[in-house]
């Protein structure tokens, strides 16, 4: 007798997930592995409160209209698993669960802490002797998983910004008085979403100007005299900033209080208007500060076809990976090469990824700390490639029903 399936979305929205989920949906419904598929509302949550929608009978329109979705089709959820040893009830209320429904796999797709979830799992089942096999899918706008070359999310999202920053700079020119822009970009601790805003710049625009990464100290003397250098020949500065740039001693620059989550992560806001205020102060000139928060974690008119295509073969190839016996992994991409752009997907432990955090590299930060590197550009360039073509109805995109997370 066939076993079933289950597949759940965790974490923050991106405009690649919901292809990610498409990519599973299809790899179980053409393998022969599988008799149902269930898709968990609200994450890991979703099993706990059995609350399921059956997908078995998914149309192939409905695979792709999902493909070409913003956020998160099975709604998501920012639960933390308890160590087995603190709280077994959790883990044996899953897999109680699991075994009434007969399930065989469980794919969870997800950025870092979804994977810490996959990996405790991965462990329970194995100190019970379980033989669900269970697998995790990559997803972060943050790009900072471990061993895969990028994420799924990340070349939409980065696509945004650097369209974003252009559009921005465009507005910025037609006044002829001198200004600042400061555009502060999410990264709490990596910074590849304020790198992207590089992507912006023309053979007669060089904005942003300046660019401050996480991955480097910010000292707030030099960020005035750099400004201060480049005004006089510039007259516009436009300035890319990531949310979670620090002092020498690790202090963040938000001007309001860093508060952590239950992760464990500190919730940052308020470095942008604490950047426009200290250069009203020190220079005097029109500045302006301008926060890009959520907006490009679900701007499906914004995606980038190439990463809406890796993220739903990633989440097919999870299927056919663990239709081959594997499990305690999540799907991975390996660059193999830049020009032409080439990838090969496969899997890797993870164990080797869970908990663990991917920086820019110090060698694609200029020495200065205030830009990027021609590297940085060649490992971005073919992420934000290519145009998706989505449904309008009265001119709005016409994305599927989600009445299930809204009731």
């Amino acid at each position: 007798m066939k076993k079933n399936c289950i597949v759940a979305q965790s974490g923050g929205p991106t405009v690649a997930i919901n292809a990610s989920l498409a990519g599973v949906i299809d790899g179980v419904i053409k393998c022969d592995k599988f008799d149902k598929i269930y898709g968990s509302v609200h994450g890991i949550q979703g099993v706990l409160r059995n609350n399921f929608l059956d997908l078995s009978d998914s149309s192939e329109e409905f695979i792709k209209s999902l493909s070409y979705s913003p956020a998160m089709y099975l709604g998501s959820c920012r639960f933390k698993l308890p160590d087995v040893a603190a709280d077994k009830d959790t883990y044996q209320t899953i897999f109680n669960t699991f075994k009434e429904m007969n399930i065989g796999a469980f794919f969870y797709i997800g950025g870092n802490d979804s994977m810490d979830t996959v990996d405790k799992l991965s462990k329970y089942a194995k100190e019970i002797g379980s033989d669900i096999l269970i697998a995790g899918i990559p997803k972060t706008i943050d790009n900072d998983l471990v061993v895969t070359d990028h994420t799924p999310g990340f070349g939409s999202a980065a696509k945004y910004i650097a369209t974003s920053m252009r559009e921005m700079a465009y507005d910025t020119y037609i006044y002829d008085i001198q200004s600042v822009l400061i555009v502060e970009i999410m990264g709490r601790d990596a910074g590849w979403l304020t790198a992207a805003s590089a992507l912006a710049r023309t053979s007669f625009s060089e904005a942003p100007h300046l660019i401050y990464l996480p991955e480097t100290n910010f000292d707030e003397d030099q960020f005035i005299e750099n400004i201060k250098t480049l005004l006089p020949v510039k007259k516009n500065v436009i300035v890319a900033v990531s949310e979670g740039i620090h002092d020498k001693d690790g202090n963040y620059i938000s001007a309001t209080s860093a508060v952590a989550d239950k992760f464990g992560h500190a919730q940052l806001s308020g470095t942008g208007k604490y950047l426009e205020n200290l250069v009203s102060s020190k220079l005097g000139v029109k500045v302006r500060s301008v926060e890009i928060n959520v907006l490009q974690r679900s701007a499906a008119h914004m995606a980038a076809k190439t990463d809406i295509d890796e993220a739903f073969l990633l989440g097919k190839k999870a299927v056919e990976f663990v239709a081959d016996g594997y499990s305690e992994f999540m799907t991975i991409i390996t660059r193999t090469s830049n020009q032409p752009y080439q990838y090969e997907i496969s899997h890797s432990p993870v164990i080797n990824i869970a908990n663990q955090a991917k920086s820019v590299p110090r060698e694609w930060i200029n020495k200065e700390g205030n830009d990027v590197t021609e590297d940085m550009l060649t490992y971005l360039k073919p992420l934000v490639t290519g145009e998706v073509t989505i449904s309008y109805v009265d001119g709005i995109p016409n994305y599927p029903d989600i009445s299930h997370l809204t009731s």
